[in-house]
């Protein structure tokens, strides 16, 4: 006991910085996710397509809002907190100052241009508008509180705006359907800045052309990567909604959506665990490296396993107890088949986080995705076309599977030279 509160106090603020983001992150996606699942009781199975059809192509814009700004104003506030207070108070206005003209630039496009696209659904995302501006800065405070490591209020923050939105979007969602569920996105991420806001303090309005160069320079390659993702992951939805499987894109919406916040305690575990490996690799200790990247990734596949097999098994009477309305043969043909993506990414998840990327092979999950997410929109289109909306689902499960063995192969080749 006494080692154990010896090695605590050794690493306290690296603990209790983790134990908080941990805190935060999951307050903030319990949060979101329990928003989906309201809309998931409330809505019918139409209406359900159409609020994650929407929600996809706004995810996708807001990420234009953002385009790296908010780790890039991370990484410089951390900079500018060891060597530039003043920097430091400038900063936020700066990144401000262009998440703000992003947001009004892809805000105007959406308004001039969204009906060609999204045609009779072209209203519905007019109630989403804020979140171009709201979603972005939201994303700013938290890169801000990261530089800084103020991970103790960014959890806080993140409980008390559950808290006082819930009762709000609870109502929305319960008596304007469609409407109430997109609105109520909005208002979390408000009550989400308007929080923040006061936590953060005092800070400069005065523009700095420096800082704000740096920060979109550094952004634009994050911004890549960022938009590679939304491709790789995000991307079958907008496709299954553009191409007017409205009750399909509520079955992927949900499903993924299970998958990837059950993904988030194999992620956290990869953070635990990469201290050590990192450790090893200063050591040059390669031989027990390797070991422990061959015992991860057998354990985390038989893992994988068992999570498919367990979901497989509880799913049905889950959706039959609590949300019949999806308790039918088209629901279950999406899920099936999604399956069959949950072990290799159980494996990509833990590698990934605890290898990868604290090992400094970054790169390789940043090429990869590129070419994942171009690989996933052109098999989307060539299986939509040949097997219709089941066929962006067997693409999804093909090209992920393929894209993270890959991924495996390329970094174990690298690791051992």
């Amino acid at each position: 006991m006494n080692k154990f509160k010896s090695k605590y106090l050794n690493h306290k603020e690296a603990v209790d910085n983790f134990v908080w983001r941990t805190v935060q992150l999951f307050t903030k996606q319990g949060m979101t996710f329990l928003i989906f699942i309201l809309c998931a009781f409330f809505l019918d199975p139409h209406a359900f397509g159409t609020y994650n059809y929407i929600l996809a192509v706004v995810l996708f814009l807001v990420m234009f809002g953002d385009f790296g700004i908010s780790t890039a104003t991370s990484k410089y506030a951390a900079e500018y907190n060891v060597d530039n207070q003043e920097k430091l108070r400038r900063v936020f206005f700066n990144s401000l100052t262009l998440v703000l003209s992003f947001g009004a630039i892809v805000a105007i496009l959406t308004i001039l241009f969204g009906e060609y696209f999204l045609r009779e659904n072209y209203h519905y995302i007019l109630y989403l508008l804020p979140m171009l501006f709201l979603a972005p800065i939201s994303s700013l405070y938290d890169g801000i509180f990261r530089g800084l490591k103020r991970f103790r209020e960014l959890a806080i923050i993140s409980i008390s705006s559950g808290i006082l939105s819930i009762g709000v979007v609870y109502f929305l969602i319960a008596n304007y359907d469609l409407v109430g569920a997109l609105v109520s996105q909005s208002f979390f991420y408000l009550v989400l800045v308007i929080i923040s806001f006061f936590f953060y303090g005092k800070f400069s309005f005065e523009f700095d052309k420096d800082i704000a160069k740096n920060v979109l320079n550094y952004s634009v390659l994050v911004g890549l990567a960022n938009l590679g993702y939304f491709f790789y992951t995000q991307v079958d939805l907008v496709m299954l909604g553009y191409s007017e499987y409205t009750e399909e894109t509520g079955y992927y919406g949900l499903i993924t959506r299970l998958f990837n916040l059950s993904l988030v305690f194999f992620a956290i575990f990869g953070h635990v665990v990469a201290p050590n490996h990192i450790k090893l690799q200063v050591m040059k200790k390669y031989d027990d490296l390797k070991r422990r990247i061959k015992t991860f990734s057998f354990y985390s596949f038989i893992l994988g396993i068992i999570f498919a097999v367990i979901l497989f098994l509880i799913v049905p009477p889950i959706m039959a107890a609590f949300l019949p309305q999806y308790d039918h043969q088209a629901f279950y043909a999406v899920f099936y088949i999604f399956l069959l993506v949950i072990p290799i990414s159980v494996v990509e998840a833990s590698l990934a986080n605890g290898f990868i990327t604290p090992l400094g092979y970054v790169k390789i999950l940043t090429t990869t995705i590129l070419i994942g997410g171009a690989l996933n929109v052109l098999c989307n289109i060539l299986f939509l076309y040949h097997f219709g909306y089941l066929g962006i689902i067997i693409a999804t499960v093909v090209v992920h599977n393929l894209i993270n063995i890959t991924k495996f192969i390329y970094f174990w080749k690298v690791f051992r030279v």
